[in-house]
């Protein structure tokens, strides 16, 4: 070592910090990424890999191998995305049907596999075969009959708790991340925001597990959201294999975009609205880059679940159609009225389930989630099981209202009155009267509407994973279908009225019921999560209805519009508030006309600003104020009277630092003088040796005058992903923004409280 007189010449002293030292550059939980810091530092990666590349082959093949690993990332995403859904599909179909009965010959068959294996079925009783038993043929040798009703009845709601109650503790003792849809709390990660644990393998496997558990139940819940946490996982997963992500917080970042676009992918069979998806409603940051690599993830997903082929229908999805008939412009008035309805029944959810989430917050009902789930799962399955729409899986609801009358239909929605003489080809059906099965239906239709609606409200939010997309779904194709059915009728006995003279003559197949229930699909959908041209390209690859786009985008268009007049926020947004989380939404406006000096921090009669001068405190000075201070960084100054700035240190990089030079540097004790310059300063003799810091001031922190309007400032934290800024006047320090200041001062603009933003 060099003594201590010799630091006072040359400067020839060891910089301990040449060398990076483990942890630097990472960041503690629940706290927000500085965007251009990773930006930098990862071009400085880039940078030393293409000049040592020149230096030998070796060298060469490592930065081709670099080049690639973001290709091999998504490669591995798509594979275990894709057979994650396929397997949790497979599931769900037998564990759906086990609530109901057994297959004889093989347990591990569904109904619809039991009965593809028997050689005793008949077209006409294709859902009756000898090899499938209901409960009550298996236990007390009845089918029918009052004993066996409440027999099926009781197994059925058994069934169905032990499910819930199964899934509901293994979240709550092995992954508590694991509940909800996860979209809003991925959305707050891709903005920049450290929630450690939440993309972490536990979270991964017990959701997974979970997730199969609850859509078997047969809660008014869907698997779709949470499927983009289970890709978000595997991303997250797979990116800590390849240093270049594991160490670069944006860099990961890029990742887990795509990886949500491989999630909408496997969970409604459509890569390029999964695409969308994430770069619409999900994603803060989107290169270029990162479009292809997301588009490469969603295609490798989609062809290994193809692979799978859990339906069995070698189609990715299980509402598959094909219509026979056109639509016609008299038709786009009841399209804008379901997308009104979708609107409408979006502003009621997300006002009504905010309110119930808010409760469960702020009251007992919050310390009980184990009893809240076995509470609703039990009165979902016992409202559920006397109706044949609510009993039977959301998925299969929607599949059945989506369809169209063919000769073949065995459904009540099919039950028309048949015109004897009719020798039409069977794809081209002219429109018939209803007949009593479809009245009854329309009956259960209706009923099955109302209960959807209620108890999807208690259900979204429960501390299970719970998607959204096929409740929301469920209610607009209830809708839809019901208006389809209406507007059918009406043409047949009417089609003298001049609004269906043009097109509709008798015996014509001029309306088709499905095709309503699919724009009300997507006007729900799109009133409660305000997405458009996402959803508009998912519904027709989920549907295969590519004529049917014009239908589609209006009804989204106009259900985003009546959304929106009663409030912006969709249910993410509206969740990520609830839970406090400092997002800072792309789509907000921020009108009024305040000034960076009226948010910055310190206000007048607080505390100085805490700084850190650059060559005139000790080790021990910096200890204690890191110990008597919460700061996340700390601003350097020339000294306390100029208060010139110099640049910034982060809270965490000095502690780490400080800890490092006392392991590693002899001679660093606690009057040891710190200092942020590249020269020593100049010490007595005999003083203990100085600590140099230089390595970890960021020397162009970003800075804003006092003057600067806030509507600039929210800008600026929004496109650079800024974690904090400093407010200065001609070089001098005045004071600092950050981002939970920006938005506390945005939500006390808007007349919310400002205590309501919790985390760092």
């Amino acid at each position: 070592m060099v003594n201590a007189g010799d630091m006072n010449g040359s400067g020839n002293l060891m910089d301990f910090l040449d060398e990076p030292f483990p942890d630097v550059g990472t960041y503690e939980d629940f706290h927000t990424i500085d965007w251009l810091r990773e930006k930098s530092r990862d071009t400085d990666r880039h940078r030393k890999i293409t000049s040592k590349s020149k230096e030998s082959i070796w060298e060469f093949i490592k930065s081709l191998l670099d080049a690639w690993s973001g290709w091999v990332v998504m490669l591995l995403i798509g594979l275990l995305a894709g057979t994650l859904a396929g397997v949790i599909d497979l599931a769900v179909d037998w564990m759906t049907d086990l609530k109901e009965g057994v297959c004889l010959s093989a347990f591990w068959y569904s109904h619809e596999q039991c009965c593809w294996t028997s050689n005793e079925t008949t077209f006409d009783d294709r859902d009756k075969c000898p090899l499938w038993q209901k409960w009550s043929e298996l236990l007390v040798s009845q089918s029918e009959g009052a004993s066996a009703y409440i027999l099926n009845y009781f197994l059925y709601v058994m069934w169905a708790l032990c499910f819930a109650f199964l899934a509901v503790s293994l979240v709550r003792v092995f992954a508590p991340y694991a509940c909800g849809s996860g979209i809003p709390e991925i959305k707050t990660i891709l903005s920049g925001f450290i929630i450690r644990g939440y993309l972490g393998k536990w979270t991964l496997l017990i959701k997974t597990v979970t997730l199969v558990l609850v859509v078997s139940s047969g809660l008014s819940l869907g698997k779709e959201g949470p499927l983009v946490h289970v890709a978000c996982c595997c991303g997250n997963f797979f990116s800590s294999l390849f240093s270049k992500y594991s160490k670069n917080e944006g860099k990961r970042s890029e990742v887990l975009s795509a990886a949500a676009a491989a999630g909408v992918s496997v969970a409604f069979g459509a890569p390029i609205g999964g695409v969308l998806f994430s770069l619409e409603e999900v994603s803060y940051y989107f290169p270029l880059k990162t479009l292809w690599r997301s588009f490469f993830a969603a295609l490798v997903a989609a062809f290994t679940l193809r692979s799978i082929n859990p339906f069995g229908n070698s189609r990715l999805v299980l509402f598959y159609v094909e219509y026979h008939t056109p639509w016609y412009m008299a038709e786009l008035f009841p399209f804008i009225l379901l997308g009104v309805f979708g609107g409408l029944w979006g502003t009621l959810f997300i006002r009504c389930n905010i309110a119930w989430c808010r409760r469960r917050k702020t009251t007992r009902l919050g310390k009980y989630p184990v009893l809240e789930v076995i509470v609703i799962t039990a009165i979902t399955a016992i409202i559920a099981y006397p109706n044949p729409y609510t009993r039977r899986s959301t998925s299969e609801l929607i599949s059945e209202l989506f369809n169209d009358c063919g000769a073949l239909e065995s459904s009540q929605l099919c039950d028309y009155i048949n015109d004897p003489n009719m020798t039409r080809p069977v794809d081209d059906i002219p429109d018939r009267p209803a007949g009593p099965g479809v009245y009854t239906a329309m009956w259960q239709l209706a009923l099955a509407l109302v209960f959807k609606i209620v108890i999807t409200i208690f259900t979204f939010g429960m501390k299970i994973p719970s998607g959204l997309f096929i409740p929301s779904m469920a209610v607009g194709a209830m809708a839809g279908r019901m208006v389809g059915i209406g507007v059918e009728q009406l043409a047949y006995h009417h089609h003298d009225w001049i609004i269906f003279r043009n097109w509709c003559r008798p015996g014509a197949d001029c309306v088709t019921p499905g095709l309503y229930a699919m724009v009300g699909a997507a006007a729900c959908l799109g009133g409660v999560t305000r997405m458009t041209v996402s959803l508009v390209v998912i519904m027709f690859e989920l549907t295969g209805g590519l004529e049917y786009i014009v239908p589609l985008m209006a009804a989204a268009v106009t259900s985003k519009w009546v959304a929106d007049a009663f409030g912006k926020e969709g249910i993410y947004e509206a969740h990520i508030h609830l839970n406090g989380y400092p997002f800072l939404d792309v789509k907000d406006e921020f009108t009024h006309r305040t000034l960076a000096t009226d948010v910055m921090r310190p206000r007048r009669g607080e505390a100085p600003l805490s700084v850190l001068t650059q060559d005139s405190m000790t080790v021990e000075d910096v200890e204690t104020l890191i110990k008597e201070t919460d700061y996340n960084g700390f601003p350097v100054v020339v000294s306390k009277d100029s208060e010139r700035l110099i640049g910034f240190a982060q809270r965490r990089e000095l502690i780490l630092a400080i800890k490092n030079a006392r392991q590693r540097q002899d001679g660093v004790v606690s009057n040891s003088i710190v200092y942020f310059t590249e020269d020593p300063p100049e010490l007595p003799p005999n003083s203990p040796h100085p600590l140099k810091l230089r390595r970890i001031l960021n020397l162009s922190p970003f800075t804003v005058t006092d003057h600067t309007p806030m509507e600039t400032v929210v800008d600026i934290f929004r496109k650079l992903g800024l974690r904090q800024c400093l407010v200065t006047r001609s070089g001098r320090l005045l004071g600092i923004i950050t981002k939970k200041d920006v938005l506390r001062h945005m939500a006390q603009m808007a007349n919310q409280d400002p205590e309501s933003i919790m985390f760092n």
